[in-house]
């Protein structure tokens, strides 16, 4: 590798400005992504949290021994397991709602894509990932019968009475604001590292701790909640519905919100992307904006 004084030097990491550029950037390419293959982008990415999903309960609920007696690292091993499917999901470059929580904000208020694109988009993703962490739940894992037995079978009900009964409505919106905050920070570290292996790490640790601390990710439990359901917890879809999934959505978006606001406020309050045309424009032919190249000089 050369030295950081050779004129060959390529850092390993973007910088954060160069960062908050990309993101501007990324929503404009989602912006002109066609709507069937946003969705089926957002299918995907479900079917791929719920592995990572599955992992972690599978360790979980095969240790009530250690539950018992050292439940504090039976959090922190449910938590190194579960990132997999975030890192399969962007090193695939599938669409994951809890992170276009933060992106498109961002590309919205640099007037880089029009203000309808943010719904739309959210809407279509939202419904792609659960269609695939319900197709997940219901063909890959109930009806294999892969964890239909006991310790299993228990924990799943158990851990979706704890994620969608126990706590209050304002506890979950809380949890979701904390769990979006690191989710978004992942991804906006991953998508400052230049190659796959730094991606992975990147992303892992903020994943880790969010999961471990017991934070409530919508998509996340669009595959736990339903599953547990599947498997007669007491819960009916309307509880499941109006205690925790809009608690988590709207906690999901606030917490969204503290990466995407102070990205723009820090790095972007004078990146100018001129108009929607002009950035379709570089996006299609792969030239660097101006504005891009100015903002690079300065950080």
């Amino acid at each position: 590798m050369s030295p950081p004084y050779s004129p060959n030097y390529v850092p390993s990491t973007l910088k954060p400005a160069e960062v908050a550029v990309a993101m501007v950037h990324a929503a404009v390419r989602k912006h002109n992504t066609r709507v069937d293959m946003i969705f089926f982008k957002g299918f995907l990415a479900g079917a791929m949290l719920s592995f990572g999903g599955l992992l972690s309960e599978v360790l979980q609920g095969g240790s009530p021994g250690l539950t018992s007696s050292n439940p504090g690292i039976v959090k922190i091993l449910a938590g190194f397991v579960f990132p997999v499917g975030l890192a399969m999901i962007v090193l695939q470059g599938h669409e994951l709602v809890t992170s276009n929580m933060m992106v498109f904000p961002i590309g919205v208020l640099k007037r880089a894509v029009p203000w309808w694109s943010l719904p739309l988009n959210w809407l279509v993703v939202t419904f792609g990932n659960l269609t695939g962490s319900l197709f997940f739940a219901a063909i890959l894992v109930k009806y294999t019968g892969i964890i239909s037995t006991s310790p299993y079978s228990d924990f799943v009900v158990s851990f979706a009475i704890k994620k969608a009964v126990t706590p209050a409505w304002y506890q979950i919106f809380l949890r979701g604001i904390g769990c979006n905050w690191l989710v978004c920070v992942a991804v906006w570290q991953a998508e400052g590292a230049r190659d796959t292996v730094s991606k992975i790490y990147a992303l892992w640790i903020p994943i880790w701790i969010f999961v471990a601390c017991g934070f409530d990710h919508v998509v996340a439990n669009m595959f736990f909640i339903p599953l547990g359901i599947l498997f007669h917890a007491k819960l009916t879809t309307a509880e499941y519905i109006r205690k925790s999934f809009i608690a988590a959505y709207l906690g999901n978006v606030v917490g969204a919100l503290l990466v995407a606001l102070p990205a723009v406020y820090f790095y972007l309050w004078d990146f100018q992307a001129d108009d929607l045309q002009v950035v379709q424009a570089e996006e299609g032919d792969g030239s660097t904006s101006p504005n891009a190249d100015n903002y690079v000089k300065r950080a």
